[in-house]
C-alpha cells in the first residue's frame, strides 16, 4: 500500500527531528518548506577545534550586537572561507529581543546570504545556569558558563548543570577572573591557577576552557601584562582548547605568541564597537542632513568587514571553513 504524506505526518517527522536538534537542510515536499536539524555541523565545529590546536591556528569569535553586524561578518568569513563563532552576550540577546529572536535572526542569513562556513552561535559568559539553559532552548550552537566569579567547588557544579542540561552544543567555561567590564559587569583580574585549571578539567567535560591570563574586557588601560608561560603549562596539562578573551588591543605578535602556546579560540568585540562608531561618526559628520537609518547604519559596514578580515589573517582561520 502506498502510503501517503500529509501535513501533519510531515508536521510529525518535523516535531520529532527537531526535538533531537538536528541541523539545517531545505526539503519540499510540495505542501511545504521545512528546515530540518542535524549535528553534522556541530561534529564539524568539533573536528575544526581540534585541528586549529594541532595546526596552531585560531577560530575567531566575533561578537554580534545587530542584524547589520551580523550580516557583515558573515559575509567577510564567507569570503575568507574561515570558521566562525558569532558571540552573543546575555545583554546583546536581551538588546536584539531574546534567544530566539537571535537564533531566527542567524538562522535566515545563513540561508538566505548562501553562507557554507561553518557558523556557530555561541552565548557569551551565560551570567547563570538559568540563561544557559534559555540558550540550549533557543538552540544555539555554543554555551559559555561563566561562574568564574565563585568558588572552585561551584564553578564545577554549575557547569555541570550547564553540560547535563545541554543537547549537543560545546560548552565552554571560564576559571579564574578576566578583568575589565563587558555589558557593564565588571571583574577583578585574577590569574588562573594550574593546580585549580588541573581540578577542574578533572571534574568537567568542556570543550573550550577560557583562563585568565592577563588579557581583559574593553579596552586596555596599560600595557598588556599576558602570562605566557601560565598560559603553555596550562594547556600542556589539561590538553583542552584554550580561549583568549579580550582580544581587542593586543599586538600581532601576542595573538601569534598565544596561539603557538595553544589557544584555539580568541574573541573579539571592542574592536568591532570602536571602528563601527568612528565610521558612522564621520557620515554622520559629512552627511548632517541624512535621516535614512539603513544609510547611517550601513556606512559602518565596511569598518565592520575590515576588522573581521584583518583578524581572520592574524589568527590564521581564512581556508579553514
Amino acid at each position: 500500500m502506498t502510503k501517503i504524506i500529509t501535513k501533519w505526518t510531515v508536521f510529525v517527522l518535523f516535531t520529532t527531528i527537531y526535538e533531537r536538534k538536528l541541523r539545517v537542510k531545505t526539503i519540499d515536499f510540495n505542501l511545504t518548506s521545512l528546515y530540518i536539524l542535524s549535528g553534522d555541523s556541530m561534529k564539524r565545529m568539533g573536528n575544526i577545534l581540534e585541528d586549529a590546536k594541532q595546526k596552531k591556528y585560531a577560530i575567531p569569535q566575533f561578537n554580534i550586537n545587530n542584524l547589520e553586524w551580523t550580516k557583515n561578518i558573515l559575509e567577510a568569513c564567507q569570503k575568507e572561507n574561515s570558521p566562525v563563532f558569532l558571540g552573543v552576550s546575555t545583554g546583546a540577546v536581551k538588546y536584539m529581543g531574546g534567544y530566539n529572536v537571535v537564533r531566527q535572526m542567524v538562522d535566515g542569513l545563513i540561508r538566505d546570504l548562501g553562507i557554507t562556513i561553518p557558523v556557530i552561535l555561541h552565548l557569551d559568559h551565560g551570567t547563570s545556569v538559568d540563561e544557559c539553559k534559555k540558550a540550549v532552548d533557543a538552540n544555539f550552537d555554543s554555551i559559555m558558563i561563566d561562574a568564574s566569579h565563585y568558588d572552585l567547588e561551584t564553578n564545577i557544579k554549575m557547569t555541570n548543570e550547564v553540560i547535563n542540561y545541554a543537547k549537543d552544543q560545546l560548552i565552554e567555561a571560564e576559571l579564574g577572573t578576566i578583568g575589565g567590564t563587558e555589558d557593564e559587569v565588571t571583574g577583578n583580574l585574577q590569574f588562573t591557577k594550574l593546580d585549580d585549571a588541573i581540578e577542574f578539567i578533572k571534574n568537567v567535560n568542556i570543550d573550550l576552557l577560557a583562563p585568565s591570563l592577563g588579557s581583559v574586557h574593553g579596552l586596555y588601560k596599560s600595557k598588556p601584562d599576558i602570562q605566557f608561560d601560565l598560559m603553555n603549562q596550562i594547556f600542556n596539562a589539561v590538553n583542552t582548547p584554550l580561549v583568549l578573551h579580550g582580544g581587542t588591543g593586543l599586538s600581532d605578535e601576542i595573538i601569534r605568541k598565544s596561539i603557538r602556546l595553544g589557544i584555539c579560540k580568541i574573541n573579539i568585540n571592542t574592536e568591532f564597537q570602536v571602528a563601527w562608531n568612528e565610521a558612522i561618526r564621520d557620515f554622520i559628520n559629512k552627511n548632517p542632513n541624512e535621516y535614512d537609518p539603513r544609510k547611517i547604519i550601513s556606512s559602518g559596514a565596511a569598518a565592520i568587514r575590515d576588522v573581521a578580515t584583518q583578524k581572520i589573517h592574524l589568527l590564521g582561520s581564512n581556508n579553514k571553513g
